[in-house]
């Protein structure tokens, strides 16, 4: 705000001169990407058997199905651990939990990388999947609270940049690392990438009370907030869409005559890096607008691949506007979810989305399969193109509480600015 400081009186000289407002203060951006690499290290650590399976089969005993079930036992844990034992945690202070977390990753990435034991490895997975399930509760909240409210969007795309990072970047070099040492060095990495990040977090990341058991809000009640419930269907839509598509990429591809699926990949991959940075410069300012664009692409998209999939520029070009419009919405749904629960109740609605993701993944996983093995190929991309449409629609209902045009706690704010003459009133 402007400010008047006095001066002393003489000829020609006004009483008072205005004083220009403090400059506002740097994301603390040391602090945020060390929660983007927990979000990559949790990352890694979930899809990394996925890339492994042909050499990890023989070393375990078991049929490379088996070892399919590593990432598959990891989900599970990770769906029915986050909203208990986010309840059972909130009282604690935060950065302990989040540092119990890490070393839990840490813990279960270096049995993994030891055993011989399929049942080992199968136990190990499990924990990594309950330490998954609590470190995506406290994420988003966490960097919510480390900065202004008119800042929250761009923090938070920061942090969930480490989802597109390790799908991106981590997991091709974690099967290139296995290929060079063997597979037990791929899961070493990880393990060694979370302690070195227990350092960086002690250092660099501002430590927050737990809840006062008096001023818990129970999660029911949390549930209930205005806008909740609609954010978390907009999740479960677009999650089940997306993955409907994504999950039998390789087979449409194929069927489209474009059988070159690691190029398809490699585009999405790419395009989804160019769509969480437009998002991080578009969220604090244009959230309901940049969500409802973003929806509005993925949906052309889809009509593109589902029309003209059969040609291969169309079809790249597809799925590289695909990317571009998946890549910032977990970001632009996440702050929405945060907005409307408020920073303190935002571990708890966070572990309820996070439960949410993980049925939309399976739900959209088994309804692309069933589609897949019946009217076919050519109906996956209609069919998300259906659930996309819908997710749309509820936005688009949601203008007074879950997906408002200005976000919550900014708008106050912003409404002292006075933009013609860029001073604060």
């Amino acid at each position: 705000m402007t400010t008047t400081a006095p001066m002393a009186e003489g000829p020609g000289t006004p009483t008072s001169k205005p004083t220009p407002a403090p400059a506002e203060p740097g994301l603390p951006l040391s602090g945020l990407l060390a929660l983007s690499t927990a979000a990559f290290t949790a990352v890694l650590t979930e899809l990394l058997p996925a890339g492994l399976l042909p050499r990890m089969a023989p070393d375990l005993g078991v049929s490379e199905a088996r070892v399919g079930f590593l990432v598959t036992g990891y989900a599970v844990a990770s769906f029915l651990a986050a909203i208990p034992l986010t309840a059972a945690l909130r009282g604690l202070p935060r950065r302990p939990v989040l540092i119990g977390a890490l070393l839990g990753f840490a813990a279960a990435n270096a049995v993994t990388a030891l055993s011989s034991s399929y049942g080992l490895t199968f136990g190990a997975r499990l924990a990594a999947g309950a330490m998954g399930g609590t470190l995506w509760a406290m994420l988003v909240g966490y960097a919510a609270r480390m900065v202004p409210a008119e800042r929250r969007g761009r923090a938070i795309a920061i942090v969930l940049a480490g989802i597109t990072l390790a799908l991106s970047l981590g997991l091709p070099a974690g099967t290139a690392l296995a290929d060079a040492l063997g597979w037990r060095a791929a899961f070493a990495a990880p393990a060694l990438l979370a302690v070195l990040l227990v350092v960086w977090i002690r250092r660099r990341v501002p430590g927050f009370p737990g809840e006062a058991r008096g001023e818990r809000v129970p999660l029911p009640r949390v549930a209930a907030l205005p806008g909740i419930g609609m954010v978390l269907s907009v999740t479960l839509t677009l999650l089940v869409g997306h993955q409907v598509m994504y999950t039998y990429v390789a087979p449409f591809s194929e069927h489209a005559g474009f059988g070159r699926t690691g190029l398809v990949l490699l585009v999405f991959g790419a395009a989804t890096v160019v769509g969480i940075w437009l998002t991080g410069l578009l969220i604090d300012r244009h959230p309901r607008r940049t969500l409802l664009g973003a929806l509005a692409l993925l949906a052309s998209a889809m009509l593109a691949l589902g029309t003209y999939a059969g040609h291969g520029v169309v079809l790249l070009v597809s799925v590289a506007l695909w990317g571009v419009a998946f890549g910032g919405a977990p970001t632009l749904i996440q702050t929405a979810l945060v907005d409307a629960s408020g920073p303190v109740n935002a571990d708890v609605a966070t572990s309820l989305q996070t439960t949410v993701y993980n049925a939309g993944i399976a739900a959209g996983s088994l309804t692309g399969g069933l589609i897949l093995e019946g009217p076919g190929a050519d109906a996956l991309p209609w069919t998300t193109f259906l659930l996309v449409t819908v997710t749309f629609t509820i936005v688009a209902a949601g203008r007074r509480h879950a997906f408002p045009s200005r976000r919550h706690g900014v708008e106050y704010g912003r409404s002292k600015v006075n933009r013609r003459a860029g001073t604060a009133w």
